[in-house]
C-alpha cells in the first residue's frame, strides 16, 4: 500500500473516531433541523472547510485557472478521457460487487476499446458503440449492500464526504490495479501525477460554478453541504434503482425457469 493510501486511511480513522463527541440539541425544532442536516461534527467540519478553502485559494484554484487557460478545451477533454479510462477497472469491480455482471462487462469492453482503438483512452469510440461511461464506486456498493451513510464529514484536502464514502474512497484506491502496478515498480510518481491531474481537471470544470455559488450564498459552507448531499443522494438513488431492476430481472428469470411447462410448450418439446 502506498503512502497516499496510508495517509488517507489514517485521516479517515481519526475523523470517524471523533464521531462519538457529538451531542444533539434538546429543543425539538433544533433537533429536527440537526437531524436533517446530519452534521453533528459541524464545528470541526467548518474548521476543516475553512482550511481547505485557504489551500484551494492559494494553490488549487490558481493552478486550475492556469491549466484551463493554457490547455485548450480539446486537450482537457483528452486528459479527462484518459483519466476516466484508467478508472474503468474499478468501475467494473464495483459493478460485479453490486451483482451487475452486464455493467462489469460493459466497463471491461469500454476499457479494451478505448485503450486500443481510442489510443490509451484519448478518444472514446466506445460511446459510438452504445457503451457510454457509467462511473461507479465502492460507496455506492456499500449503499446497495445496506450500509448507512453516517454523518456528514469534511475531509482535509478531499472535501465533503461521510464515513461510508470515505471507506469507499479507500477501497476504490486499493482496487486500482494501476496504483499497485506503479507501486510495485517504484513509480509512485505516476500515481501522484495522475491524482494531481484529476484534481486539477475537476477543479477547472467547476471554477465558475463554485464562484457563483459563493457569491449567492449567505452561508457557503451550508450551501456546499446541501448541494453535495443532494447530488450524492441522486447518484445513490439511480444506482439503487438499477440494482433493484437487475434483482427483479433475476427473480423473474428464476421463476420462469422453475415454472412447470405449459401444454403448448410440452407439445413443442414432443415434436422435436
Amino acid at each position: 500500500m502506498n503512502r497516499s493510501c496510508r495517509s488517507l486511511i489514517c485521516a479517515s480513522a481519526v475523523l470517524v473516531g471523533l464521531l462519538g463527541c457529538a451531542t444533539p440539541p434538546q429543543d425539538p425544532d433544533d433537533r429536527a433541523q440537526w437531524e436533517e442536516e446530519n452534521d453533528p461534527l459541524e464545528p470541526l467540519n467548518r474548521e476543516i472547510f475553512a482550511v481547505n478553502r485557504v489551500i484551494d485559494g492559494l494553490l488549487v484554484k490558481p493552478a486550475a485557472m492556469i491549466y484551463r487557460g493554457v490547455v485548450p478545451e480539446e486537450g482537457r477533454d483528452a486528459i479527462r478521457n484518459v483519466l476516466g479510462n484508467l478508472k474503468e477497472p474499478v468501475y467494473a469491480a464495483n459493478h460485479l460487487l453490486q451483482g451487475d455482471v452486464g455493467g462489469a462487462g460493459d466497463a471491461v469492453a469500454r476499457f479494451a476499446v478505448n485503450t486500443t482503438v481510442g489510443v490509451a483512452g484519448i478518444m472514446q469510440p466506445s460511446a459510438d458503440m452504445g457503451l457510454p461511461r457509467r462511473p461507479n464506486d465502492f460507496g455506492k456498493t456499500l449503499h446497495i449492500w445496506g450500509t448507512g451513510e453516517g454523518p456528514y464529514l469534511v475531509l482535509p484536502l478531499l472535501g465533503p464526504s461521510n464515513p461510508r464514502d470515505t471507506v469507499g474512497l479507500v477501497a476504490d484506491a486499493l482496487m486500482d490495479p494501476f496504483m499497485w502496478a506503479a507501486s510495485a515498480n517504484d513509480l509512485e510518481w505516476i500515481t501522484y501525477t495522475r491524482t494531481g491531474l484529476d484534481i486539477l481537471d475537476r477543479r477547472a470544470q467547476v471554477i465558475d460554478t463554485l464562484d457563483e455559488i459563493e457569491r449567492n450564498s449567505l452561508d457557503f459552507y451550508a450551501q456546499i453541504r446541501t448541494l453535495t448531499r443532494q447530488r450524492r443522494q441522486e447518484e445513490l438513488r439511480r444506482a439503487a434503482e438499477r440494482a433493484a431492476a437487475l434483482s427483479g430481472d433475476i427473480e423473474r428469470t428464476a421463476a420462469t425457469a422453475a415454472a412447470p411447462a405449459s401444454g403448448e410448450q410440452l407439445a413443442a418439446i414432443e415434436r422435436r
